[in-house]
C-alpha cells in the first residue's frame, strides 16, 4: 500500500509516555520470520504495541533446529548502525565476521557484542562443522543520541558473573544484577540475565523500580508473577517507579524444562540506558527479596 501524504509528520517512537507506573503482566507472542536462506526466527520485539522494553528494541529467538544435514545459519554481511546486537546461543556455534575485523566464534552461554556506532556490516553463519543443534537469541539496544555515532567495534567475552540462590543460578550478560557486572560495554542502564531454574524451585529475584522488565522462555514452562510462559514467548512486566523494593515470583513446574531469559532497562529511544562491567558473585541472599519465579 502507498502513502500519498506529502506532508506526513514525523512520530517519535519509544519514550516512557507508554509505560505506565505499575506492574504490567503482557504475553507477547511472535510472529515467525525468515532469516538468511535456511533460519527461522520468532520475533518478539517490536511487537505489535510493544516496540521496546527499556533499550531493548529487537528480540529474535530461534531453535532448537536440528541442522545435522543443513548448513544452519547463513546470514551473509549486512549493514548495522546507531545500535548493539547481542549474540546468545544455547547450543550450538555461529562464526561472526564485521567489517571492523572481528572473527570470532561465539558459543553457548558466550557473549556475542557488536557495537554498530556510526556503522558497521556483519555476517553470521554456522560453520562448516556444527553441531547438530543450533539454539540461541540475538537481541538489539538502541544506542542513545550522545553515542549513536561511536566508533564501531566487537566484544566476546567467554566468562560472565553468575548469581547463584537455591534452585537458580543468573549469568549476567549485560549491566547488573544483585551486585555482578557484566563485562560487555553498555552505553545506557539495563540488564539481561540468562536463568537456569531446577525443577520445583520457588524463588525470586530482585528489580530495579526504574526498569523495565520483560521475560523470554528459551526451553521449558516458567511461571512469572503467576503468569506461565512458554518457550519461544515474552512476557511484559513493566515498570515499578513508585515502589522502593520491587520484587516478583518466579516458579518453574516439576516436569519442565529449565532455561529463560530475563531484560530490563530504563529510559527510552532518545535517551535510553548503559550498564557496567566487572565481577562475579555467588550466593547472593537478596534474591530472596525479588522477582517471583518458579
Amino acid at each position: 500500500m502507498s502513502n500519498l501524504d506529502r506532508e506526513a509528520v514525523p512520530a517519535l517512537c519509544g519514550g516512557r509516555g507508554f509505560v505506565v507506573a505499575e506492574p504490567v503482566r503482557e504475553l507477547l507472542s511472535p510472529r515467525r520470520v525468515k532469516l538468511g536462506e535456511a533460519t527461522e526466527v520468532r520475533r518478539l520485539l517490536p511487537n505489535l504495541g510493544r516496540r521496546m522494553v527499556g533499550a531493548w528494541c529487537f528480540v529474535d529467538h530461534y531453535g532448537p533446529d536440528d541442522i545435522a544435514d543443513e548448513p544452519g545459519m547463513q546470514v551473509p554481511p549486512h549493514p548495522h548502525m546507531g545500535l548493539q546486537t547481542v549474540s546468545w546461543l544455547h547450543e550450538g556455534e555461529v562464526l561472526h565476521r564485521d567489517s571492523t575485523g572481528s572473527l570470532q566464534t561465539i558459543r553457548p552461554r558466550e557473549l556475542g557484542l557488536m557495537t554498530s556506532g556510526r556503522a558497521i556490516s556483519h555476517s553470521e553463519e554456522s560453520p562448516k562443522a556444527h553441531a547438530r543443534l543450533l539454539h540461541g537469541a540475538q537481541l538489539w539496544v538502541a544506542l542513545p543520541d550522545t553515542h549513536r555515532h561511536t566508533e564501531a567495534h566487537f566484544e566476546h567475552h567467554a566468562d560472565l558473573p553468575v548469581v547463584t540462590a537455591p534452585g537458580l543460578s543468573a549469568k549476567v550478560l549485560l549491566g547488573a544484577l544483585d551486585g555482578a557486572e557484566s563485562p560487555g560495554t553498555t552505553y545506557t542502564p539495563l540488564v539481561g540475565a540468562d536463568l537456569t531454574l531446577t525443577q520445583g524451585t520457588d524463588t525470586r529475584l530482585p528489580l530495579r523500580p526504574d526498569f523495565e522488565y520483560a521475560v523470554l522462555s528459551m526451553t521449558g514452562e516458567a511461571h512469572v508473577d503467576g503468569v506461565p510462559v512458554l518457550p519461544g514467548s515474552m512476557l511484559y512486566l513493566g515498570c515499578w517507579p513508585h515502589r522502593t523494593s520491587p520484587a516478583r515470583r518466579v516458579r518453574r513446574r516439576p516436569d519442565a524444562p529449565r532455561r529463560r531469559a530475563v531484560r530490563g532497562g530504563a529510559d527510552h529511544v532518545v535517551e535510553l540506558h548503559r550498564a557496567h562491567a566487572g565481577g562475579d558473585r555467588a550466593g547472593a541472599g537478596r534474591l530472596d527479596d525479588g522477582l517471583p519465579l518458579r
